[in-house]
C-alpha cells in the first residue's frame, strides 16, 4: 500500500505527548492522520490532520472513529476493546491488536501472563476489591510490606503506592488490585522492542530509570544503562521472550528489576511508544515513535542503536503550582550544548503532571550525567500564581 502522500489514513487513539510525538514522524512522512482525545486540549489536537474530541471508552466513538481510517493504533492502552474487536472482525488492521491489549490492559492478566509463560516476575495476588485485599491481611495472608497497584486505568504513577502498614490502606480506593511482594532491587530498567506486522524484530539499548520517591515518576532515564554486560544481555532476551509472548505489534516496552543477585524480573510492559525511549529522540539513528510507525505499517525497522549516549530528564510541574504553566530558566539550559527540550502542550501544570522532557546528549556518559543534574537543577515547571 502507498501511504506516503497518498488517500491512506491513519488513525490514532489517544491525543497526549505520545501521540504529539508520534505525529512528528507522519508529518515527515506525509502521512495523513486521525486522532480521538477526550480532552479539547489534547497535545496532539495541532499535528494531525483531523482530530476529534471524544471517550476512548465509549463503544459507539471509538467503533465510528475506527470507520473513518485504514488502520488503528494507539498512544494509551485504556481503550474500549469491543469497539476494537468489532472492527478487527469487519477488517480492519489493528496493531497492538485487540488479543494483545487485553492481556496487558489489566494488571492482574498481565501478572498472570508472565506466570504462566514461565517470565520472572515478582510474587503477587489478585483481589477482587479492596475488601478482599483487607480480608487477606486479616487472615495472614499478605504481609507488610507489599507494593499495592490497581489493576487499571493507573499511570505516570498514580494507582500505585507501597504499603508499609495498614495506615497506607487507609484512602487507597475499592477497585480491583494486585499486591506484590517488595523486590530489592539495585536498579529498574527498561528495554523496547520493535516488532513489524512481518515479524522483523528489534531491540533498543537497556536503558537504566531513576525516580523520584514520592511521584512514583521516572525522573532520568538514561542510555546506556550503567550496568554489565551480562547482566544488559540478559535483560534484552527476557523483553525478547515477553514480546514472543504477547506476539505484539509496534512497539513494547518491557519494565523491570535488576535485583540485588543480578536476577531480572519484569515488572510490567506497556504497548506503545514510552517515556523510557523518549531519549531516542535525539540519541538513537531511529526514534522509537518512527520504528512503532515503520513497524505497523510493515516497514522495514530501522537501526535502534545510539549514536551518543542519551539521557531523558522529564519535566514535571512543581509542589505547590497550579494553573497557567511557565518554564522558569529554560534559556538557561537551551544555551547547554547536547541540550534539547520538548514542551508537550498542556498549558495548565500542577504538581507532577508531565510537562515535558530535556534529552541531553554527550560521546561521554559521565559528562551527559552531570549536564542533566544541572538541567533538574535549573529548570521549573511553575505557574504564575503559587497554592
Amino acid at each position: 500500500m502507498n501511504y506516503f502522500s497518498s488517500d491512506f489514513k491513519l488513525g490514532i487513539l489517544g491525543g497526549g505527548q505520545l501521540g504529539k510525538m508520534l505525529l512528528a514522524e507522519t508529518r515527515k512522512f506525509d502521512i495523513q492522520t486521525l486522532v480521538l482525545d477526550p480532552s479539547p486540549e489534547a497535545p496532539a489536537q495541532f499535528g494531525c490532520n483531523q482530530f476529534f474530541e471524544g471517550s476512548l471508552m465509549h463503544f459507539e466513538t471509538v467503533y465510528r472513529f475506527g470507520k473513518m481510517v485504514d488502520l488503528l493504533t494507539i498512544e494509551i492502552e485504556n481503550v474500549n476493546l469491543e469497539a476494537l474487536l468489532k472492527l478487527e472482525e469487519e477488517g480492519l488492521p489493528i496493531y497492538p491488536s485487540p488479543k494483545t491489549l487485553h492481556q496487558i490492559q489489566n494488571k492482574g492478566r498481565q501478572k498472570d501472563h508472565y506466570a504462566d509463560n514461565d517470565i520472572p516476575t515478582s510474587n503477587f495476588k489478585r483481589f477482587v476489591s479492596l475488601k478482599s485485599l483487607l480480608e487477606s491481611i486479616k487472615n495472614d495472608e499478605i504481609e507488610f510490606p507489599f507494593v499495592w497497584k490497581c489493576a487499571q486505568f493507573g499511570y505516570d504513577g498514580t494507582g500505585v503506592k507501597i504499603c508499609r502498614s495498614a495506615l497506607d490502606l487507609v484512602k487507597l480506593p475499592d477497585v480491583e488490585c494486585i499486591a506484590e511482594d517488595m523486590v530489592p532491587f539495585k536498579n529498574e530498567l527498561a528495554v523496547i522492542v520493535a516488532r513489524s506486522v512481518s515479524g522483523e524484530v528489534k531491540t533498543y539499548p537497556v536503558v537504566e530509570m531513576e525516580f523520584h520517591p514520592e511521584a512514583n515518576q521516572v525522573e532520568y532515564v538514561i542510555c546506556p544503562a550503567r550496568i554489565d554486560e551480562k547482566v544488559a544481555q540478559k535483560a534484552q532476551e527476557i523483553a525478547l521472550k515477553v514480546s514472543e509472548s504477547f506476539n505484539h505489534i509496534g512497539l513494547l516496552a518491557v519494565e523491570m528489576f535488576q535485583t540485588e543477585n543480578d536476577e531480572i524480573l519484569v515488572n510490567e510492559v506497556a504497548p506503545r511508544p514510552h517515556n523510557s525511549g523518549h531519549y531516542s529522540i535525539e540519541a538513537s539513528y531511529t526514534s522509537q515513535f518512527e520504528n512503532h510507525l515503520r513497524a505497523i505499517l510493515d516497514l522495514p525497522l530501522g537501526n535502534t542503536a545510539s549514536k551518543v549516549a542519551g539521557i531523558m530528564v522529564n519535566l514535571v510541574g512543581e509542589e505547590g503550582f497550579s494553573g497557567q504553566v511557565i518554564y522558569e530558566n529554560i534559556e538557561k539550559i537551551m544555551s547547554i550544548d547536547g541540550v534539547t527540550p520538548h514542551i508537550y502542550g498542556k498549558r495548565e501544570t500542577r504538581p507532577f503532571r508531565k510537562m515535558g522532557h530535556v534529552t541531553i546528549v554527550n560521546e561521554d556518559m559521565v559528562a551527559a550525567r552531570r549536564v542533566a543534574e544541572e538541567v533538574k537543577n535549573s529548570i521549573r515547571v511553575i505557574s504564575g500564581q503559587s497554592q
